[in-house]
């Protein structure tokens, strides 16, 4: 007697189901933004570089593994009769990107202006920042070995600037892309300069002390803007922190333990804070390196006195250089408190807990704190590029190619930017969950023994059917 079901047969189908969630959300953004006439300006022949930009972005927005894998998604039967598309090579995919990155400052452009003809923005603050980009090959010029993000100081790298409207629009409306080894404050000046024309005057520009120089805020300013940025602590500073219970500090976050001051100077004021929590956190690291080093210094002293050989982390580990090497530790010389006194002396210097912010604008205490803590949104889109849009890591084809992959991640970005501006049930929905909706929702064509394609649609989810259903304005 049977007492449980048993395993069904799976009969093998030439059904096929894929993502139609991604690709109905990045056609209706595409037409609601009018990119079709950004974009077929740059290619009037062939191929109708508008659908193949869509069934990129679209896969993008998917599986998004590399063009091979693009090409091979894009390439059935099923997804090119959803783009009106041919069968296509692969290096048709590569030329489109290069025809990105060929026409990239044009395009910026274009998508800006339909941006700000199609929202009336609340405001024109923007937040601006950097980061660099692994590239896995070393035959593009942009590629050069730089302070690496990435933690990635053997790869050779790129650049990347983001401009974000501020909150509580948070759009990305810039993206620059400069060689790995440039300097944020150098780098600044593209960034600036590719939205400033953009910007009401008064408008408040936010970024972070790497790219602080007075050249840089010396351009916001002639452009009737004002700034608010970081500044590293300096010596005339460390007279003012010696003393700055007696300056009578306000309190400013109770919560963390932050008072601060205002310095006021002729063409800009200075906002000196000290945080409890961050003496804590810096004061702890300090400690944690105090004890490595005393326990390097004894491991090294233990070696000297057994007469071995010096480990390689100690040496220089270079076969073109000689060096006659000679150790000796103070810990023969000190006992372990009086070393570890030296250490706390060079290392600890009275700065631990203060921060310094400075801005051309008359701002209170919590109002300059504020604004600068918001400034995270833009370093939160760079996570989304990063790791779930996914832009890294690029492999490396012409410098053309890398910006027009640039330009396909920031396009699926800025459709992503674009759904929580518009949706305020999704103003704090992550990439991540807003990806994984569009995406879940499949159409699977069953063709087998019919005589016509039967589409079945499956997972739909309170995101997917809010986009999708949303009734989108077409300017």
């Amino acid at each position: 007697m049977q007492t449980k079901l048993r395993t069904y047969e799976i009969v093998p189908n030439t059904n096929i189901s894929f993502p139609i969630g991604t690709i109905l959300t990045v056609e209706k953004l595409y037409d609601v933004l009018d990119f079709s006439s950004v974009f077929s300006k740059h290619k009037k022949h062939g191929i109708d570089i508008n659908e193949l930009l869509k069934a990129l972005v679209s896969y993008k927005l998917t599986d998004n593994f590399s063009i091979k894998k693009a090409h091979e998604w894009i390439n059935r039967d099923e997804v090119l009769d959803i783009f009106n598309l041919k069968e296509f090579s692969e290096r048709t995919l590569y030329r489109v990107l290069e025809t990105l990155g060929n026409n990239r400052e044009m395009i910026i452009s274009d998508i800006q202006d339909r941006l700000f003809s199609r929202y009336d923005f609340e405001h024109t603050n923007i937040n601006m920042d950097w980061t660099s980009v692994v590239l896995h090959g070393d035959k593009a010029p942009l590629g050069k070995y730089g302070y690496s993000r990435d933690h990635r100081p053997d790869k050779k790298q790129i650049t990347i600037g983001i401009s974000e409207l501020a909150d509580p629009i948070n759009l990305p409306i810039g993206i620059t892309v400069e060689k790995g080894n440039l300097n944020d404050q150098t780098h600044f000046k593209k960034t600036y300069h590719q939205v400033n024309k953009r910007l009401k005057k008064g408008s408040l520009v936010v970024f972070d002390k790497g790219a602080n120089s007075i050249e840089n805020t010396s351009l916001i300013r002639a452009d009737e803007m004002q700034y608010i940025t970081a500044k590293k602590l300096n010596k005339s500073d460390d007279k003012i922190i010696a003393d700055f219970d007696e300056y009578c500090p306000e309190i400013v976050d109770p919560g963390n333990g932050i008072y601060g001051i205002k310095i006021t100077k002729p063409n800009s004021v200075n906002y000196l804070y000290f945080s409890e929590k961050l003496q804590k956190e810096q004061l702890g690291s300090k400690g944690r390196k105090v004890l490595r080093q005393i326990h390097e210094a004894k491991e090294l002293q233990e070696i000297i006195d057994r007469k071995k050989k010096i480990p390689k982390r100690f040496r220089i580990n270079n076969v073109l250089i000689d060096v006659s090497y000679s150790f000796q530790t103070k810990l023969i010389e000190l006992s372990e408190d009086e070393a570890i006194k030296l250490l706390e002396d060079k290392l600890v210097t009275g700065r631990e807990g203060f921060f310094c912010l400075k801005s051309s604008k008359n701002l209170t205490l919590k109002q300059a704190l504020r604004t600068y803590r918001k400034k995270d949104s833009v370093e939160k889109i760079f996570h989304s590029l990063k790791n779930e849009i996914e832009i890294k890591p690029l492999r490396v084809w012409t410098d053309d190619s890398i910006y027009g992959a640039i330009i396909i991640g920031f396009i699926a970005q800025l459709f992503i930017s674009l759904m929580r501006y518009e949706f305020a049930e999704l103003r704090h929905t992550s990439t991540k969950f807003i990806k994984k909706s569009i995406s879940n929702l499949t159409v699977t064509v069953d063709s087998w023994k019919r005589k016509s394609k039967k589409y079945i649609y499956a997972n739909f989810d309170g995101i997917n059917m809010l986009i999708l259903g949303h009734k989108w304005k077409i300017s």
